[in-house]
This record gives structure tokens, C-alpha cells and sequence, in this order.
């Protein structure tokens, strides 16, 4: 007996050596599951928050210059070391902004005389992203100037003072027309106000003589196919208005002319041969904004922004409507007191308002931001302007100059612009719209996650409609009815499905299923309607045969009879699709849709996806459902029987109120995989960010928008960071989901434990 004791305390041992490893193995790795989550959600939320902090200005250097005369127009190169500035003298300057081991901040480094003092009388810029200036004549001429800049890198590639790779950076000036004027008024009228814009190869002039006459020049380019030699042809219009003009301004695209008469503003079409015709008349003031005192272009030149007496800067672009595009009243802006002059970025809608009281506010109009007030310096401030890049604002005071450096990378991102409709330009209301990217440096970014969290939604949604009544049918005859020499087939043949690959899945859906549903919609329709009724017949019919056919077959194989009615129904509702679509639909089930009830109907749609994507979920639903039924214990369904309760009465009444903790996380478990998919998406869909229940129309989901945008991203950028911050708002889906499954999950087994 010694013996054997001994040998049985060893194995006591080693068993509870092998609980204890399992236990504290178990709870390790439940603790490094909950330190990744935890990882995973920091690290988010670190790669997000950077788009929601605020505007940094930080004084690099000050500088004075020597006073020559009002300054007109300030700038700087991309790398913010050499700046410039255009003098009403009409002198141009270029200076130092940085110290180097050439010059220090603030020495001139090339000055130009373009034109006599006394033969200048306004002066005009364009857009920043041209970056041309234009002086005005008594004569009526202009004259067109471009700042550029040469970089070259000398023998000695680091530099002994700050150890960086040294560039050196050349300017010149150059004068457009081969350093002559352009006519603007053959007339040699005092051009008193002058606004300037260029394509690139043609340029358009308009200009105020006499106070109230607008002379439209357009210098349209014309290429000789022989020699290729471009020439200007100048095509002019003079206009004749009621009164004095304050302000012009003119587009890019050289096709539109916009004078303001006080609170009046008059739209000038110009077509591609030069006509000029008056398109609408545009009141700008309203008791809430009050008088207008000033209009300028934002970048893109799709919106027009209008000072007020009120400190108001209002916005306004081509809205398409009834009577075609016209300019509509979008959104204003408050700088709390009058602004006497606006500088708008490169490319970016941000803008930047110099006010009465010495004040300078930051905005940008599609995420309708307030970034910036403030005082950065305590002089009044002339002149602003802001680098290519948006890293360096140059600010003209009264007491001389200031290099900043800005800090403002993300200011299209804002809650509202994240989850709330935005009026873009050109549209005609607001709404939610996802388009990161575009081929034109004047896009507006447009980036709204409700569009794709929606298509997320609308995704799980139709696949758990497919899903959920299958697969869980599937588990309650499996578990419950079948024979047990039948369910050692079925089961492991359903969950083997779960092994197969989304990505072939979904290759199957987009190429082989989208096309099918495109030609057979009204067999698959049929499918629907037929099948069901075919199994209710053949139960029917079965209930009525003699027993002693029934008994050769017992009810856990039973089912095996209809294998063949659901592949004959099937078939048969496929062949009888053409006549079906002829019958009902004149030939054209799509035709029917799109014109008799307004349906739009895509080949890869949400009927595809559903489809597809339920074949991948049916597994997950159905092995989980599936344990939770075959596991209820035998004495609670034997005792139900034996009470007298039929085998129906017993699954409804024991079997799945006992099961239900099981089954709901089987369908939280399937919905969490259904809005986690991607692959099935990203190939089954046309990835369209739209906003429509429609189940013939596709649809855009989180991670789907995550895997096709995420390599074409620039690290850091918006773009960049808001897929992240979509990643974010995945995670947290599936944490609520989970959650809540838990929850639930735990107040059923409490309910039905006592059983």
C-alpha cells in the first residue's frame, strides 16, 4: 500500500503542478490580450490627437529693412530663408531671413527698379500660387514681375557653423513680356485700380479708369503650329458702370471678372473668345453682416470672401440651382473688428485677417475653424504672408519685420467637419461627403467619417440579415434534431468554411456573383420566394404519407429529403428568370428599376456583399450557436418530454432560453466579424462613400477606406492621420459590441443558470 500511496501522491502533484501552470498561463496570457488592446488604443489615440491641437505662432528673428516708401505686397521662398517685397516706388527687394555664413537677417540681397515712381498708379498680385505682381501705369500699361528662385549646392556640402547640408539660394526677377508692359487701354488711360490673374499661358487684366469705367484686357495665347512660338493676343472690353468700383478681383481660369460697387457686386463672364457679358448682380450686405468694405480670392478661386463693417468676413461660391451656377451666401466669419486686409494661403482654404484694432485671426472655411486670435506683435501689423508650405508667416509692422514659425498642419479637421454635413464648394447644400484626393492642387478635402461609418453599418447590417436566420436555423437542427451519425458530417464540414480565405471569397463575389445577380436578379428573387414554400410543401406532403414510409426514415435524417427539393427550386427559379423578367418586367428588370421606381442598381452592390460576406460569417454564428444548444443538459430537455411537452415546446421553452446566453454572443460574435471585414468589401463593392440604404447600391466601409487609402497617404499628414483616427473609431465599434455581448451574454446565464 506504501507503494502505491506514493505513487499517487507524485500524481496528485504533478496534476496540481499542471493546473497551476495552466492557470497562471491562462491568466498571463488574458493579461498580455488586455496590454495589447490597451497598446493598441494609446497608440491610436497618440497618432490622432495631433490633429485637434491648436495654432502655434513662435517669433523665429525680427528684422528692419530701410524705409523706402509703402510696402504693397510682402513674400518669401519655399524654405523661408529670402524673403521680398514690391514697394509703390515700384522697386522690388529680396533680403536675408535667416542668418548663414553669407549674410545676416535682414540684408538686401538684390533690389530691382521695375518702372519710375512717377509712372506707377496701382499695383495688383495674383493668386499665391502664381505668385505674380503687377504694376499699373498712367499710361495705361501694366507691367508683370515674377520672383524666382535658383538653388544650388556648392562644393562644400555641410556647413561648418550649422553642420547642415548647405543650398545656395539665388534671386531674380522676371519680367513677363520680354520685359515690356502690356496695353491695357489703347486709350493711355490712368489705370486707378487693376486686378491680374494668369492660367500659365494666357493673362487677363481688368482695370478701373476715370472712377467708373472697367477695361477687361485678355491676353489669349495662341500657339503657331509651324514654328511653335506662343504669341498674346489681346482681346478688350470696356465696360460702362453706374458709379465708382472699390474692388476687383479676377479667377484663375481667366473665365470670370467681379466688380464690387458698394454692397453690390457685379459678375462678369468672359467666354473662350473674349467676350465679356454681365452675368449677375450680386447684393453682398445683409443686417447681420452690414456693409461690405472689401472682397478678395480664396485659394482655389472657387470662393469669394467679402469684409463687412461688422468684422465679419463672409463666404461666398457657385451654388448649381434652377437658373444654372450662381454665387450664393455660404458662411461668415467673426475677427471681431473691421478687417482692413486678407492673405490667404497656397493651396489651403485657410485664411488670415489683419484687423482695425491691430488684431490677426486665422480661419479656414470648410472646416468653418477659428484658429488663431491674437496680438503676435505689439505694433499694428501692414502686411502678412505665409510661405508656400504654410511653415513661415513674414509680418510687416510699423516697427519692421517678423519671421514666425507657424504651427498649424491640420486645420481642415475639426469634430463638425468629422461628423457633421459641410457645405463644400460647388455643392448645392450640405452634406456628408468622404473624397480625400483629387489631381488638381485647388481641391477641397473633403473628409467626413459618416459616410463610411454608415457604409460599415449598412455592410454588417445586410450580412447579418443573410446570416443570422441560417446560421442559426442551421445550429438549432444541427445541435438539436439531427441524427448524431448525420452532425459528425455536418459540423465540421460547416466550420471548415470558416478556414476558407476572405480574399477568395471575395474574389468570387466581385467576378463571378456580381455578374450573376446583374443577369439572374429575378431568379435570385425567386429564390427567396420559392425555396421557403417548397419546404413547406414537402413537410406538408411528408406529414400525410403512410407511416410505414415515414418510419423507414427517422426525423434526425428527415431532412436529407429536401436536399434535393432546395437544388431542384433552385435550379428552377434560375431557368424561369428570363421568362420572369419578360413577363413582369418587359425584358429589362434594371430598366424597371432605374425609370419605373427610381432605384439606382450597381453590379457590385449590397445584395452582392450581404451574400458574400453572410457565407463568411455562417460558420462563426453556427459553431458557437450550435456548443451553446447541443450543450444544455440532456435532463432539462428529457425532463420537458417526459412532462408531456412536445419536442417544439421544448426547444422553444427549455432548450433555447438555456442556450440564449451562447446563441447571443454566437450573433455578436458574427456581427463583430462582419464589421471588421475588409477584404470581402474592398472587392465585392465599388467603394462608393454614399449614404443610401438602397441594397442594389454598394457602399464604402472603415476598413475597406483604411486598406485602399492608407499606402497613397503621406505620413503625417491629414489624410494620414484621420485614416487612423478611422482605425480609432473601428476599435471602438467592436469594443461596444463586445461590451454590450458581454453584458447581455452575462444577464442571460444569470436568468437561465437556475434551470
Amino acid at each position: 500500500m506504501a507503494p502505491q500511496s506514493a505513487q499517487q501522491l507524485a500524481a496528485n502533484r504533478i496534476r496540481l503542478l499542471k493546473d497551476n501552470a495552466a492557470r497562471y498561463g491562462v491568466t498571463a496570457g488574458g493579461i498580455l490580450v488586455l496590454v495589447a488592446l490597451l497598446l493598441i488604443f494609446f497608440y491610436l489615440l497618440y497618432v490622432v490627437q495631433p490633429i485637434f491641437e491648436s495654432v502655434d505662432l513662435k517669433k523665429v528673428n525680427s528684422f528692419e529693412l530701410p524705409e523706402q516708401g509703402p510696402v504693397e505686397a510682402v513674400g518669401m521662398e519655399e524654405q523661408g530663408e529670402i524673403g521680398y517685397r514690391f514697394l509703390s516706388n515700384g522697386q522690388v527687394q529680396f533680403f536675408s531671413l535667416v542668418d548663414n555664413e553669407e549674410r545676416n537677417t535682414g540684408a538686401v540681397i538684390l533690389t530691382e527698379q521695375l518702372l519710375p515712381a512717377e509712372d506707377i498708379s496701382s499695383f495688383s498680385r495674383s493668386l499665391p500660387v502664381n505668385q505674380q505682381y503687377a504694376y499699373g501705369t498712367r499710361e495705361g500699361t501694366a507691367l508683370v514681375a515674377q520672383p524666382k528662385f535658383q538653388v544650388s549646392f556648392p562644393d562644400v556640402p555641410v556647413s561648418t557653423v550649422t553642420g547642415r547640408i548647405q543650398r545656395t539660394i539665388t534671386p531674380t526677377i522676371d519680367v513677363k513680356n520680354d520685359g515690356s508692359a502690356f496695353v491695357i487701354d489703347p486709350d493711355q488711360r490712368k489705370l486707378e485700380k487693376l486686378a491680374y490673374e494668369t492660367d500659365g499661358e494666357g493673362l487677363l487684366f481688368a482695370a478701373v479708369v476715370e472712377k467708373n469705367t472697367l477695361v477687361v484686357s485678355n491676353f489669349v495665347a495662341e500657339e503657331n503650329f509651324m514654328t511653335g512660338a506662343v504669341t498674346l493676343t489681346p482681346k478688350r472690353t470696356e465696360i460702362q458702370l453706374n458709379s465708382a468700383i472699390d474692388d476687383l478681383v479676377v479667377t484663375p481660369d481667366l473665365r470670370q471678372v467681379l466688380a464690387r460697387r458698394g454692397n453690390r457686386v457685379h459678375v462678369f463672364d468672359i467666354t473662350v473668345d473674349g467676350t465679356v457679358s454681365e452675368r449677375e448682380l450680386l447684393p453682398v450686405r445683409s443686417r447681420e453682416l452690414g456693409d461690405a468694405s472689401g472682397m478678395y480670392l480664396l485659394a482655389g478661386a472657387s470662393s469669394v470672401l467679402v469684409t463687412h463693417d461688422s468684422g465679419k468676413v463672409s463666404q461666398w461660391f457657385e451654388v448649381p440651382g434652377d437658373d444654372g451656377r450662381q454665387y450664393q451666401y455660404i458662411r461668415s466669419f467673426d475677427a471681431g473688428s473691421p478687417v482692413t486686409r486678407i492673405e490667404v494661403e497656397y493651396y489651403r482654404r485657410t485664411f488670415y485677417t489683419l484687423s482695425e484694432d491691430g488684431s490677426m485671426n486665422i480661419f479656414h472655411t470648410t472646416s468653418e475653424a477659428d484658429l488663431y486670435r491674437g496680438k503676435p506683435s505689439d505694433s499694428p501689423i501692414q502686411r502678412v504672408m505665409v510661405d508656400p508650405r504654410a511653415n513661415f508667416l513674414l509680418m510687416k509692422t510699423a516697427d519692421g519685420y517678423g519671421l514666425y514659425d507657424v504651427k498649424n498642419e491640420h486645420p481642415e479637421v475639426t469634430w463638425s467637419a468629422l461628423w457633421q454635413e459641410v457645405w463644400y464648394e460647388g455643392y448645392p447644400e450640405p452634406d456628408y461627403t468622404w473624397q480625400s484626393t483629387s489631381g488638381s492642387d485647388d481641391f477641397e478635402s473633403k473628409f467626413s467619417l459618416v459616410p463610411i461609418t454608415f457604409g460599415t453599418i449598412k455592410a454588417a447590417a445586410y450580412a447579418m440579415l443573410f446570416a443570422v436566420p441560417i446560421g442559426l436555423a442551421a445550429a438549432v437542427y444541427t445541435a438539436y434534431f439531427m441524427s448524431p451519425s448525420v452532425r459528425k458530417f455536418v459540423k465540421p464540414t460547416v466550420e471548415i468554411m470558416e478556414a476558407l480565405p476572405t480574399v477568395i471569397l471575395g474574389f468570387l463575389a466581385g467576378l463571378w456573383l456580381a455578374p450573376l445577380v446583374e443577369a439572374y436578379l429575378p431568379g435570385f428573387v425567386a429564390v427567396l420566394l420559392f425555396v421557403p414554400l417548397a419546404i413547406i410543401g414537402v413537410a406538408a406532403i411528408w406529414t400525410q404519407l403512410p407511416a410505414s414510409i415515414r418510419s423507414k426514415m427517422n426525423e434526425g435524417k428527415a431532412a436529407l429529403v429536401l436536399i434535393p427539393v432546395v437544388l431542384f427550386v433552385g435550379w428552377l427559379s434560375f431557368s424561369l428568370s428570363p421568362w420572369i423578367e419578360q413577363l413582369l418586367f418587359d425584358g429589362n428588370v434594371r430598366g424597371y428599376l432605374t425609370n419605373e421606381l427610381g432605384v439606382t442598381f450597381d453590379q457590385r452592390n449590397s445584395l452582392v456583399v450581404g451574400i458574400a460576406m453572410g457565407f463568411a460569417v455562417i460558420p462563426t454564428i453556427f459553431s458557437i450557436a450550435e456548443d451553446a444548444i447541443f450543450s444544455v443538459p440532456k435532463h432539462l430537455s428529457n425532463g420537458s418530454l417526459a412532462l408531456g411537452a412536445t419536442p417544439w415546446q421544448t426547444l422553444t421553452k427549455v432548450v433555447l432560453l438555456t442556450a440564449s446566453p451562447g446563441i447571443f454572443s454566437a450573433v455578436m460574435m458574427g456581427l463583430g466579424r462582419a464589421v471588421g471585414e475588409t477584404m470581402i468589401v474592398l472587392m465585392a463593392t465599388g467603394n462608393t462613400p454614399i449614404m443610401d440604404w438602397n441594397i442594389f447600391e454598394g457602399m464604402r466601409t472603415l476598413s475597406a477606406n483604411i486598406a485602399v487609402e492608407m499606402p497613397e497617404s503621406e505620413v503625417g499628414s491629414s489624410h494620414y492621420r484621420i485614416l487612423f483616427l478611422a482605425a480609432f473609431v473601428l476599435f471602438v465599434f467592436t469594443f461596444f459590441f463586445n461590451t454590450i455581448a458581454e453584458f447581455v451574454r452575462q444577464r442571460l446565464r444569470d436568468k437561465y443558470s437556475s434551470m
